[in-house]
């Protein structure tokens, strides 16, 4: 049990002893009585009453603060059944008065018992309180029967209570856990697009530089200041990513697909600007760019690639041989499909009709 947990089941104890204040009117007939075995036994049963009423709210808070093995629906009926027993030796004492148990025992059952067993039997209790204030000689009706049903309604709501709130928190852990799962996925696809992207590009101009070095020294030493440029860029877009504030460009994509295509020695077919291309769409269509441009780099073999963009859609094609299996999504593609159904885009892969090679295409509802 957590500290708080102790807390509240110290205070319940307290709430539950306030109640028992109540007995007093059992207390008073008992102590009115002449002295005899009627008023000791009473005296001792109503004391014996209290203590396990007391003993009973304890046993009920364990199990509300997460101890239900210590909660046991037999152990509740004889509990119940000792009450009534207690409740009935107080009767030779203190008359009608005794019927002030009858309260207290339907408020235990409603919070303690199934509910398919508790009302039946708070129901019944509500009936003896009425039968027996009318029809016992020398008696007085003094609301016995609405005491018990008020009070076992009032238990039965805080019961309810108890339970849609214990609920409600289950929830709010399982949607806590959900975006545990959700940021952990997004910052997954993310790296996964940044540093495939980047260590691809990084990959084709070290090769590019390597083959230059004994050809062309000063291009080399160029290709090298790109391949540092890029991976601090990398290294920044890590930063930005698992702190959530990373953004992307659909000009800084297409830009970025040039410079790539480039170092591949892919000829490239991009649009000039990205000016028609509602806001809403820019930065699916960012993504959508640099993770084809990524693939045709590192697997098509292509020579050309066109990146063909228009406000509603983008579609990236390559000319590669195309002659292996269909590839499965990975990541990447994953994470893009995902991007694209959270604006309910329609992301299409696969190979060309027309022609041999790759196509990407994702198309944005009008």
């Amino acid at each position: 049990m957590t500290e708080s947990g102790a807390r509240r089941g110290r205070f319940g104890w307290l709430f539950a002893a306030v109640w028992l204040f109540y007995l007093g009117e059992n207390l008073t007939a008992l102590l009115d009585r002449p002295g005899g075995w009627q008023r000791d036994v009473g005296l001792a049963a109503l004391a014996g009453f209290a203590a396990l009423y007391l003993v009973l709210l304890g046993w009920l808070t364990d199990v509300r603060h997460g101890r239900p093995e210590r909660y046991r629906v037999v152990r509740h009926w004889l509990i119940l059944v000792a009450l009534l027993g207690l409740a009935a030796l107080q009767v030779p004492g203190a008359g009608y008065h005794a019927l002030t148990c009858l309260v207290y025992i339907a408020a235990s059952a409603m919070v303690g018992l199934p509910l398919r067993q508790a009302v039946p039997f708070a129901a019944g209790l509500v009936v003896l309180a009425e039968v027996l204030a009318w029809r016992v000689p020398g008696w007085e009706d003094k609301g016995y029967g609405l005491a018990v049903l008020l009070g076992a309604a009032a238990s039965g709501g805080f019961r309810l209570a108890a339970v849609r709130q214990s609920r409600l928190l289950a929830a709010q852990r399982e949607l806590a856990d959900l975006a545990v799962t959700n940021e952990r996925a997004r910052i997954a696809a993310d790296l996964h697009d940044i540093l495939g992207h980047s260590l691809t590009v990084v990959t084709v101009k070290a090769e590019l530089a390597q083959r230059l070095l004994d050809v062309d020294l000063e291009r080399a030493r160029a290709e090298l200041r790109d391949l540092e440029a890029l991976a601090r860029d990398a290294l920044s877009d890590v930063r930005a990513t698992a702190l959530g504030v990373r953004g992307i460009s659909l000009p800084g994509e297409i830009a970025a697909a040039r410079e790539a295509l480039a170092a591949a020695n892919v000829r490239a077919e991009l649009p000039g600007a990205a000016d028609e291309v509602p806001s809403r769409n820019r930065e699916l269509f960012a993504w959508t760019i640099r993770e084809a441009v990524t693939n045709v780099v590192r697997h098509s073999r292509a020579g050309h690639c066109a990146v063909r963009l228009a406000p509603q859609s983008v579609e990236i094609v390559d000319d590669g041989p195309g002659d292996g299996p269909p590839a499965a999504d990975g990541q990447g593609l994953s994470g893009l499909r995902r991007r694209a159904d959270m604006l309910g885009a329609t992301l299409t892969v696969g190979r060309r009709d027309d022609r041999p090679g790759f196509r990407v295409r994702v198309e944005v509802p009008s």
